[in-house]
């Protein structure tokens, strides 16, 4: 695959419909449910109708596949920032969004909680 002289993307990024559900720390803003357009190990791209601007810190939370991981399929609850935003059509969403991931906690084993746990806890963890 050939990239433009200025795609600064350091992972390749993979073209998967993944179900998200997407909230933005420290919002009365309700979460949202989406789909991704693409995704990487580091960062994900996808549609909204939430006002995010660049900057912003959110959550995601997904099911992350074996094809970009080389795991199986686990809960991934990412952590990130809003690195750019650009007008869309979709019918998920009028703006699509990139994110990149600055953490994530991963469910691999019924021993630890999953992330879907972990998702709904109050947000008593401080953001980094």
């Amino acid at each position: 695959m050939k990239y433009a002289s200025t795609d600064r993307r350091v992972s390749l990024r993979h073209n998967f419909k993944l179900p998200l559900r997407v909230r933005i720390w420290n919002s009365a803003i309700p979460e949202q449910r989406t789909e991704s357009e693409n995704i990487s190990e580091r960062g994900i791209y996808f549609p909204t109708n939430s006002p995010l601007a660049v900057g912003t810190a959110i959550q995601v939370l997904l099911k992350m596949p074996e094809e970009i991981t080389g795991e199986a399929t686990n809960e991934w609850l990412c952590s990130g920032h809003v690195v750019r935003t650009e007008p869309c059509d979709s019918p998920r969403g009028k703006l699509g969004v990139g994110v990149q991931f600055d953490c994530y906690e991963v469910s691999r084993t019924p021993k630890y909680p999953s992330a879907m746990f972990l998702w709904s806890e109050p947000w008593r963890r401080s953001h980094s």
